[in-house]
């Protein structure tokens, strides 16, 4: 009798998870692969969880700063990860949340989606979508019985900004694509800006930053190239349109409405010339867009430290986008 072998490891992503040959994928206990955060600034900031998508059981993270504040504009985050960990939960997402929630000020909506490779992409871009369907729903609902009473007091629909940073900014750019074609109604709700904290996109052909860059503390080149394996299609190429936005199967983009947007770039980010292509071919098309470049740092730096330096000049830029209502990011 002939006994079939056992499933083998074929992609071993260190503490996060291992896919095996079968297709199950173990995940490990200790999934959280940055260091704490440290405990950002006292702020009187409420926060509190609700479902927005019931189906997949999926959850986002409601940030409110005091009812003083009035109406605020609503900041929706997608955190990164390669989008195969990650949750709003963890600490340093949640501290970048509070931060952004309690100095712009702002209403914070931070949304998980699926993970790959239980749910590669384009799960995670429809849970997005599902956010901000949610997002309109509670525009419609404002003075009625099913509105969010956070939200009802405290949130501007008419000044919605769609955020995220590495693999969270990747989603931005779809749900901009979605939005601008009019695939994702949104109305009475309004984007005014999209904001990029250095978004991870991909491509089969190497940039110099990736070939050249040394590997960052929290991002390889072999890391990098293994989460796009996870999350991609099988059998896709990081050429695919879900990892690169210009890619020979992309959809063109200059016919696609796209409101302001502010990217974050990381000098020494090992994606920092696709994240510099992206706004250059943007700025062709007359899109409004603005580049912000940070010295000295890596990927993901604002997640990894969002207390330090680097992390508050960055809150201060996003402020000043979006309090600059998206309309004029020249100031």
């Amino acid at each position: 009798m002939l006994s079939s072998s056992p499933p083998h490891v074929v992609e071993d992503c260190p503490r996060v998870l291992q896919l095996l040959s079968d297709g199950t994928v173990v995940r490990f206990d200790e999934y959280n692969t940055l260091p704490p955060p440290s405990v950002p600034p006292a702020m009187p900031v409420r926060w509190k969880d609700v479902v927005y998508d019931a189906a997949h059981g999926l959850k986002l993270r409601v940030y409110k700063p005091p009812a003083a504040c009035g109406k605020l504009p609503v900041l929706v985050y997608f955190h990164g990860g390669g989008y195969v960990l990650g949750t709003f939960e963890l600490p340093n997402f949640h501290a970048c949340c509070l931060r952004l929630a309690g100095e712009l000020p702002a209403v914070v909506l931070s949304a998980d989606y699926r993970l790959a490779p239980e749910h590669r992409l384009p799960a995670a871009l429809d849970d997005a979508a599902a956010v901000m369907s949610w997002v309109r729903g509670q525009a419609v609902a404002v003075g009625g019985d099913d509105a969010d009473p956070w939200l009802a007091e405290s949130a501007d629909f008419g000044r919605v900004f769609v955020s995220g940073d590495s693999a969270g900014g990747n989603i931005v750019h779809h749900v901009a694509v979605r939005l601008g074609s009019g695939q994702l109604p949104l109305d009475p709700a309004r984007v005014a800006g999209h904001v990029m904290l250095c978004p991870m996109f991909g491509g089969v052909q190497r940039t110099a930053s990736e070939a050249e860059f040394p590997p960052g503390p929290f991002l390889t080149l072999p890391g990098y190239d293994q989460t796009w394996r996870l999350a991609l299609p099988q059998g896709a190429t990081r050429d695919h349109p879900f990892a690169n936005p210009f890619g020979p199967e992309s959809p063109a983009l200059g016919a696609v409405a796209l409101p302001p947007t502010l990217v974050v770039v990381a000098e020494h980010d090992l994606l920092r010339d696709r994240t510099v292509d992206y706004v250059a071919r943007l700025e062709a098309m007359g899109k409004p867009v603005e580049l912000v470049e940070f010295e000295g740092q890596h990927h993901g730096f604002l997640v990894v430290e969002p207390s330090g330096d680097a992390g508050s000049e960055v809150v201060r830029a996003v402020k000043r986008f979006v309090y600059g209502n998206g309309s004029d990011i020249s100031n």
